[in-house]
């Protein structure tokens, strides 16, 4: 089922970007060099596209004035010409510091190199002259200057800090190159570069080590990174450096888009390499939907005029050499304990602080809420209770109904029951079997004859007449309607449209999906945000099968259950997460959804993640769960979102308002994004 190209990172918009951070020297070139072509090898094996290096890693940085020395200069060129002739048969883009020497002046300087060429050198813009650093010393700013060459390695190479080096033969591979200082600037020289459009900031650092520095460092990288949405590599020279004044822990670092993908030991006696595959497909899109970006260019004189393209031929490893990068199975949901908690937290006061200023806004005196005794009624009712509590109200404000159906199972009812009276809101049961009956035998339905017919005039007669009873009952009790669908469902369609559970007067979980509302319920538990009483039965509830319950259970007592027919809502939340909010192809999402849950070992994370976290999905059930998700989110439940009433966006990372993130037509066809599954993975092998 997977043709040759499918595990590719290459044919799915990765780039795999390096960073090493070799031992040093106190100035022995030779083994300076012989050290970063051992890396480049190990890189070159491991089919890296882009490898940085620290800076002035070929002459070792803590060597002071040992820099303005002829028979250092001389070793430095010879060093190059090696690199340069041993990079003929290797993969990935070298960037290795060197001093370099042009019109009587000497330079810190990153010299780029591909499969024998030299394709630029950039000099360092901002020479520290502070503190412990003394660089305007020994070396000129490389600030300023544009449009020149250098004779280096009997080549002859652009020179300045106006190149952007792009690969002709791999899709957006494009980077931008600064040194150490420069991104400590208040303008650093690669915000220039991303707004010119590289896609990859690299940054080739010395940069030695106090109490402090690192988190510095990573904050910079992270921020970086974030602000000009972009990945940023950076290598800082480690051991073996002079150790004189100073001393150094080679941190080295890929981040994309603020997210650390790899990071080195510190304070490591060996060399070391980090890896990552940087999505820079994603990039660009992201910067195509991000308005502010290209104001910005505008803004700074489209910086892409004042820069030099350089393009070279890349020969990518086009096959399969893994995935050099984490893919959580819950994009929703981050894996890291410290993260989770100050997600949840913020998650479910945003929820709160919204229903309240609802609450506050409307001449209502109530809240009216359907408690299903599942998920999503659940979360709303506790939202609700807690709303209250901020208030200064008695949650006796809250008017839950309970209203059982042809199959509401005895659990599921008696959860609700427990879970309002442990939280003490108004509980109330209307039983609405007698008035959906008379509906059907109006309508003349089978069913009203007898015969078990569970159609879906069947099942929209159930919900319809609970949300007519919640709307007519906030009528009269003077509230409104809290609605409790939930992100994933309006996703798929999963709701009764109109007078059903698409409608409420406010929809305090529409901008949350069905796999954070699991565990905004966990973390009220483990934070106690209620009583004891009350964690059990949320704890009872978590631990229920998801169903509507609106057809009976079959002969063998088995109940209607929701993700035999739509799909497994870890797999359906991770399908948004990547289509809607990154705009990725479809097979991309297929690749990423494999590597994510191929394995069931895979969803051993530090956290507690549900039963089916640690489920195993193989390609062909992905397949047909992500096509059924395309046909439902793309063709034939836009509608229901188009009229969706108010409710607060929740998660950055998808979010599904007309009136915000979301905008399509309502008669719109999934046809390209079905052919783009099926040209990928075609149905048939």
């Amino acid at each position: 089922m997977k043709p040759a190209q499918f595990n590719s990172i290459h044919a799915h918009g990765f780039v795999r970007v390096a960073a090493a951070t070799p031992v040093a020297s106190v100035g022995d070139v030779a083994a300076n060099v012989d050290a970063a072509i051992a890396l480049a090898r190990l890189a070159s094996a491991k089919a890296a596209d882009l490898l940085v290096f620290p800076e002035l890693n070929i002459s070792s940085y803590a060597i002071d004035d040992l820099h303005l020395q002829e028979v250092m200069q001389q070793a430095v060129r010879a060093g190059l010409a090696r690199i340069v002739a041993a990079s003929i048969d290797i993969t990935p883009v070298l960037l290795v510091g060197a001093p370099l020497q042009r019109a009587g002046r000497l330079y810190n300087c990153a010299v780029v190199i591909a499969h024998g060429r030299i394709l630029g050198v950039v000099p360092k813009s901002y020479l520290p002259n502070y503190r412990e650093y003394y660089e305007k010393r020994w070396f000129a700013a490389g600030a300023g200057l544009a449009g020149l060459e250098i004779e280096v390695a009997g080549q002859t190479a652009p020179f300045g800090p106006d190149l952007i080096f792009a690969a002709t033969d791999l899709a957006d591979f494009s980077f931008h190159v600064e040194i150490c200082e420069d991104y400590w600037a208040p303008t650093p020289p690669s915000t220039a570069g991303a707004l010119a459009g590289a896609l990859i900031l690299c940054n080739l650092s010395a940069s030695n080590i106090i109490i402090g520095k690192a988190r510095d460092r990573a904050l910079l990288s992270a921020a970086q990174s974030m602000r000009t949405i972009s990945a940023y590599a950076y290598s800082a020279a480690g051991p073996g450096e002079s150790t004189t004044d100073l001393a150094w822990d080679g941190q080295a670092m890929i981040h994309e888009l603020g997210d650390l993908l790899a990071e080195s030991t510190r304070f490591g006696s060996d060399a070391e390499i980090i890896y990552a595959d940087v999505d820079v497909q994603r990039l660009r899109l992201e910067r195509m939907r991000t308005g502010t970006f290209n104001d910005a260019a505008v803004a700074a004189g489209h910086p892409e005029r004042r820069f030099r393209r350089v393009t070279f031929e890349h020969r990518p490893v086009l096959k399969d050499v893994g995935l050099e990068r984490k893919v959580r199975r819950f994009p929703f949901v981050p894996d890291d304990p410290r993260r989770l908690d100050d997600d949840c937290y913020e998650a479910f006061n945003i929820q709160v602080e919204a229903l309240v200023r609802r609450f506050r806004a409307t001449a209502g005196t109530t809240m009216v809420i359907g408690v299903s005794g599942g998920l999503d009624s659940t979360h709303a009712l506790i939202v609700a209770a807690k709303a209250c509590d901020v208030m200064g109200l008695l949650r006796t404000a809250v008017l839950g109904f309970t209203m059982p159906g042809f199959a509401t199972s005895d659990g599921t009812r008696s959860n609700a029951w427990a879970l309002m009276n442990a939280l003490g809101v108004t509980g109330e049961e209307i039983d609405i079997r007698p008035a959906a009956r008379q509906l059907l035998t109006d309508m003349g339905h089978p069913f009203a004859a007898g015969e078990p017919l569970y159609d879906i005039t069947f099942e929209n007669v159930q919900a319809g007449l609970r949300t007519d009873y919640l709307f007519r009952l906030a009528n009269q009790r003077g509230g409104f309607v809290v609605g409790t669908g939930d992100l994933s469902e309006l996703a798929l369609g999963w709701c009764t449209y109109g007078v059903g559970d698409q409608m409420s007067h406010y929809a305090v979980n529409c901008g949350v999906p069905k796999t954070l509302i699991q565990y905004l319920i966990r973390w009220c538990v483990q934070t106690n945000q209620f009583d004891v009483e009350t964690d059990r039965v949320l704890t009872a509830i978590l631990n229920t099968e998801i169903s509507p319950e609106l057809v009976p259970a079959d002969a063998g007592g088995a109940l209607q259950s929701t993700e035999s027919k739509i799909g497994p809502y870890a797999l359906n939340d991770f399908f948004l997460h990547y289509v809607a909010h990154f705009g990725l192809p479809p097979s991309k999402v297929a690749f990423l959804a494999w590597h994510a849950w191929r394995d069931a070992e895979r969803g051993s994370w530090p956290i507690d993640f549900p039963e089916s976290g640690r489920n195993a999905y193989d390609l062909p059930t992905i397949r047909h769960w992500l096509k059924s998700f395309l046909f439902r989110f793309f063709q034939i439940s836009q509608y229901k979102r188009s009229a969706i009433p108010n409710g607060p966006k929740v998660s950055g990372a998808a979010a599904l308002s007309p009136r915000g993130d979301w905008r399509a037509p309502s008669d719109g066809t999934a046809a390209a994004w079905l052919a783009e599954l099926e040209r990928a993975l075609p149905s048939g092998e």
